[in-house]
């Protein structure tokens, strides 16, 4: 790769960070060819861009980056994948999937919201997260609540009033 072409490639990813709010870092090394394919086409449905990093050339992005990644940069080592989401739960939920079924991929990190997550132990936790659009439902029902209950405590106070009055 020459230098102009590395250049190009860092500020690809500059860019790629730039737009992304929830990125994880994963290693995916060692999958065979079918199962590979089946991880790409789960990230494509699921909205995740998934791809193949060199680590020198991330680690220069990240830096170039106008976001703190913090320690982020000290998880690239050996093959490091990129997956880019708009969900900040889809990368963890499908790294669990595929877990199920053998030891990688493997979470090294992942930047959240401008919050940094270090470790494979961290992948239930972050599996676990709501989305906005779960979190926004939960509060739209315990707002509803309440006046639910106050429409009907006073329906069935008009109806005991009318039965009261015949």
């Amino acid at each position: 790769m020459t230098r102009e072409e590395k250049s190009i490639a860092i500020g690809d990813l500059t860019a790629q960070l730039a737009g992304a709010n929830i990125v994880y870092l994963a290693d995916i090394s060692g999958l065979n060819a079918d199962t590979t394919s089946n991880l790409r086409r789960a990230c494509f449905k699921a909205g995740i861009k998934l791809e193949v990093v060199k680590n020198t050339l991330l680690a220069k992005a990240m830096e170039a980056s106008d976001k703190e990644f913090g320690e982020l940069p000290s998880t690239l080592k050996g093959n490091t994948s990129i997956m880019i989401a708009d969900i900040a739960n889809a990368p963890a939920k499908i790294i669990k999937e595929f877990r199920k079924k053998g030891e990688k991929p493997v979470l090294k990190g992942a930047f959240i919201n401008d919050e940094i997550y270090i470790g494979d132990n961290l992948l239930e936790s972050l599996a676990s997260l709501k989305s906005k659009e779960e979190v926004i439902g939960e509060i739209i029902g315990l707002l509803q609540s309440p006046a639910q209950r106050i429409i009907s405590a006073l329906l069935n106070n008009a109806e005991t009033k009318g039965e009261a009055a015949e």
